[in-house]
């Protein structure tokens, strides 16, 4: 007869480890913080190419300061560049590159603060007069505009002088800012109370593209002829994200969201599929394997971004999986032993199952280590998260998700 390893017995042992680990992973996560990527703090970041092998990521974080970028974060791209082509460096930058927002200009047009064209002559830094025009042109024109929307006449040929082969595009998001049951109940009076909305609505959008556009522009030549003139090197740009602040709020918040309802779901499911007990049980060892995996990010300073929560939520799937299968040997030794001591029935489902538990989990283990080690900055995150979680998630299927219910169970 094969010998038993004794998890049930030593369930004490192991439930205090992971108390400890929580609360170091809560103690971390609570000081320092996340290193969070612009995905959830908006802002800028550019991947820089610069020719020869002698810069360091100090050079370019010297360059960025000399040009008003002091708080740029500059690390080593993990991409392959052959000598000839020099080396990256992903600079991230928590603002927006440019002088002013689309928003702060609409509002200095709107109640006439400024000049159309001083205003574009000082955000774009060249002849603005042909955007100043347009803008002035629309401003004039906003009383036919709101006279034809309260009539609910189409839009498209007020807005083709401004917005060209775009003004039906931007007449139909124009008309959506009235909803259907103001249209129907009085829509003259719908437009007259959003009359602001609806012009400064459409002077953000004739402005907001040429604005962000040559912002970059502008900024991307400043960066790069300051490599140049402080390092004598080369250097271009290899690629160029921004994130606004409303985007990156809209993505934090679908995170908090996305995390939750896979929670619910999977409390609902194992409710449906063993009982409510078992589902305890699972979501218990799933924020354990959260919490600590978190803490992990936190204390080794791993950028949390969008592939850091793709890791915690397939972490999330991978620890239920393997949390599954002792939940369903443990239900089948129940039918099967009917008279045996709940703690004896659990440690030998464990027992029995551990092999392939662990078999699946080193497969894993290996594929996430090598990609943590030699992929590039994009997926390192979800590579890291991964890593750790593998780990994380087959322990917390073996030694807590079942031996922490069996109480309940003996109970129940």
């Amino acid at each position: 007869m094969r010998r038993e390893i004794d998890f049930v017995g030593k369930r004490g042992i192991f439930i205090t480890i992971s108390l400890i680990l929580i609360v170091l992973s809560l103690i971390f996560i609570f000081t320092k913080g996340f290193d969070l990527g612009v995905d959830f703090t908006g802002g800028t970041e550019m991947i820089i190419r610069v020719k020869g092998t002698d810069v360091t990521e100090a050079d370019i974080r010297e360059v960025l300061s000399k040009i008003g970028f002091t708080h740029a974060r500059v690390t080593r791209s993990g991409l392959s560049v052959s000598k000839e082509e020099g080396r990256d460096f992903i600079v991230t930058v928590r603002h927006m590159f440019f002088a002013k927002s689309a928003d702060e200009i609409v509002n200095e047009l709107y109640n006439k603060e400024v000049d159309a064209y001083k205003v574009f002559s000082a955000v774009l830094g060249r002849d603005a007069k042909d955007l100043a025009n347009k803008v002035n042109g629309l401003m004039g024109s906003f009383e036919k505009i709101i006279a034809d929307m309260k009539k609910g006449k189409d839009l498209t040929e007020d807005l083709k002088p401004f917005f060209g082969d775009k003004a039906s595009e931007v007449a139909k998001a124009v008309n959506s800012l009235i909803t259907p049951d103001e249209r129907k109940a009085d829509l003259a009076g719908a437009v007259e109370r959003k009359k602001e909305m609806i012009e400064k609505f459409l002077l953000k959008k004739l402005i907001e593209k040429p604005v962000e556009e040559y912002g970059k522009t502008k900024v991307v030549a400043k960066i790069l002829s300051a490599i140049e003139k402080n390092l004598g090197k080369k250097a271009m740009i290899i690629s160029f994200t921004e994130i606004s602040g409303s985007a990156a709020q809209e993505i934090r918040s679908g995170t908090y969201t996305a995390v939750l309802v896979a929670i619910i779901a999977i409390l609902i499911y194992i409710t449906f599929r063993f009982n409510f007990i078992f589902g305890v049980g699972a979501i218990l060892a799933l924020i354990h394997d959260v919490v600590i995996t978190l803490g992990f990010y936190s204390f080794f300073g791993y950028e949390m971004n969008v592939p850091a929560v793709a890791a915690i939520l397939t972490l999330i799937g991978y620890s239920l999986n393997d949390t599954i299968v002792v939940y369903d040997r443990i239900r089948e030794n129940f039918r099967r032993y009917r008279k045996m001591d709940v703690e004896r029935l659990v440690n030998r489902s464990i027992n029995e199952v551990i092999v392939r538990s662990i078999n699946t989990s080193l497969t894993t283990f290996f594929v996430v280590l090598i990609l943590l080690i030699f992929a590039g900055k994009t997926i390192k995150s979800f590579a890291f998260g991964m890593t750790v979680g593998t780990i994380v998630g087959t322990y917390s299927s073996l030694y807590i998700a079942a031996p922490i219910v069996i109480k309940w169970v003996k109970k129940f």
